[in-house]
């Protein structure tokens, strides 16, 4: 056999192709999936944080920031630690982006707070001077999609094996539940008791009365989200 394929040198390059590709597929796919797998401390989007992911997306905000921080000195100083893959297991989909307008986000939740958040939603250049970024004052009388967060947890706990309301482990070696409800009228009650945690920390009245009524903001859903990109 290894005689004919000297004689036919076309035959043999794809002998060879097919071999080396063989060889490197069972080198890379398992270190591929095991890359890809949750890093300790990430763990799945709430209710309210899922919500608030959407209205992220819905308001485009990765069209001017990234989520993102790549190994370079420049941006580990400013950002904190590089983004691993694992950290993006339960991002779908994924919001990495293409263009810095504004600041990479992926970890704002490590300085940013919910106060911080409220201000700069409601009048960007109050807390950064000069600032492009326009208000975004809708998000403090509409109405975040509870439902459609649930449903997003529904078919990703069935399809791909996220871990609600299982044991997640974190970094500092405690774990994490992440509750999902076992229906829509439960899965508001959770989103709504993370919502008055958030709301505490606000100052704007309105939104707090909102919340006191059983209905959450967009802002609130929004900040839950920020809150979490650590």
């Amino acid at each position: 056999m290894f005689h004919w394929l000297e004689k036919h040198p076309f035959f043999f390059a794809v002998g060879v192709f097919v071999v080396i590709a063989f060889a490197g597929l069972v080198e890379i796919l398992p270190n591929f999936a095991q890359a890809s797998r949750p890093v300790i401390g990430t763990a799945p989007y709430s209710t309210l944080e899922l919500a608030g992911r959407h209205v992220y997306i819905k308001n485009s905000c990765n069209a001017c920031h990234s989520q993102l921080v790549r190994p370079f000195k420049s941006e580990t100083d400013r950002y904190g630690h590089y983004s691993l893959s694992g950290e993006y297991a339960y991002d779908r989909p994924f919001l990495w982006g293409s263009k810095r307008t504004g600041p990479d986000l992926w970890r704002v939740g490590n300085y940013r707070t919910t106060d911080w958040h409220e201000n700069h939603m409601k009048n960007p250049a109050s807390v950064v001077p000069g600032s492009v970024m326009p208000a975004y004052k809708w998000m403090f009388s509409n109405k975040a999609d509870i439902n459609t967060a649930f449903a997003e947890q529904l078919t990703v706990a069935q399809y791909f094996s996220v871990p609600y309301n299982q044991s997640v482990p974190m970094k500092d070696g405690t774990t994490k539940v992440v509750k999902m409800g076992g229906s829509v009228a439960e899965a508001n009650a959770i989103a709504l008791e993370e919502a008055k945690i958030i709301a505490a920390d606000m100052k704007d009245q309105d939104v707090k009365d909102t919340v006191a009524r059983g209905e959450i903001p967009e802002i609130v859903a929004l900040i839950a989200y920020l809150n979490s990109l650590k």
